[in-house]
């Protein structure tokens, strides 16, 4: 960057909902409550999966995978945003924005990615049944995984230098609550259509070919859960399926909207109460999604408590 580039030198002031200080107040409160559920019900999902042998399959590896994912996505900017809400206080220096920047967009892309690969664990599960152990062998399971998170920051690193290389005159003032993309462009003093088509590019081949690999992958699997002639073997197939597809459409939803459109079309208030949605909203719910009609995850934990409850 520029070194006569004045906010690197300074910092960002993160304005975020200080234009509305009502709301800041109970913005702090029923985000500190949402944030401590993401904690316990994250980190729930991830102990259980480690203690429970029943729950040491491929299924249940890309979940903690996931929730351990969340974890880190909520802990990228939630605990400075309720700082900033409880006190006048909301800079924060170049080099934190760099690392929140780079940390979110990396794990926002794995998210994608892994999201994807859940699926086609799904579509095993249910379309090769037989060959499943096979197929998903734990060293592709290992492979998967990391090749979804070496994706993902691999497109966070190429989108971060893309973005602060752009220079920023002194501008300083960031309309949103964390170092995102879209406001940290609004800072720019040239003309950014090169960058914004670039970021806009690299966000549709993150989102937009995992959003495949679900599409086809589900596809198959109602074929097949179709060809089924008993009721309940259908409902336990589509059962396996639900919670997942349930997390899909919250996260893709959400972030589709923030990234993937015109920058003529972003509005900088939609785009922070949408990034309070898939920064905090669907961490929170993705343990309690995939828990509370899943017999497995409910039974390991009642064997759990049961064991410590009796260890006393």
């Amino acid at each position: 960057m520029d070194p006569k580039n004045g906010s690197s030198l300074t910092g960002f002031i993160l304005l975020g909902f200080s234009d509305r200080p009502q709301l800041e107040r109970v913005l702090f409160v029923v985000l500190l409550i949402f944030y401590l559920l993401t904690l316990l019900g994250n980190t729930t999902i991830i102990a259980l999966s480690r203690l429970d042998p029943h729950l040491q399959t491929p299924m249940y590896f890309f979940l903690s995978n996931l929730s351990f994912l969340d974890l880190c996505y909520t802990t990228s900017t939630v605990p400075q945003l309720l700082v900033h809400l409880r006190g006048p206080d909301k800079s924060i220096s170049f080099a934190a924005c760099v690392a929140q920047l780079f940390i979110a967009l990396g794990l926002g892309s794995t998210e994608c990615i892994l999201l994807g690969v859940m699926a086609f664990d799904r579509y095993a599960a249910v379309c090769r049944p037989l060959h499943y152990t096979v197929i998903m062998h734990p060293r592709l399971c290992a492979l998967m995984a990391s090749a979804s998170w070496f994706i993902g920051f691999a497109n966070s690193s190429l989108q971060s230098v893309l973005i602060f290389l752009v220079p920023l005159c002194g501008r300083n003032k960031i309309d949103h609550f964390f170092c995102d993309v879209a406001p940290l462009l609004k800072l720019a003093c040239v003309d950014t259509t090169g960058n914004e088509n670039e970021i806009f590019f690299a966000s549709v081949i993150i989102l937009l070919i995992p959003v495949a690999l679900i599409t086809f992958s589900y596809g198959r699997i109602v074929k097949a859960v179709l060809r089924i002639k008993s009721a309940t073997g259908q409902r336990k197939a589509f059962g396996t399926c639900g919670s997942h597809l349930t997390v899909v459409s919250l996260f893709y939803g959400s972030a589709i909207y923030a990234y993937v459109q015109p920058s003529n079309n972003y509005s900088q208030d939609q785009g922070k109460f949408i990034s309070l949605f898939y920064t905090i909203v669907t961490p929170m719910a993705n343990p309690f999604i995939y828990t509370l009609r899943n017999k497995d995850v409910t039974g390991a934990m009642k064997k759990v408590l049961c064991r410590d409850y009796d260890s006393r």
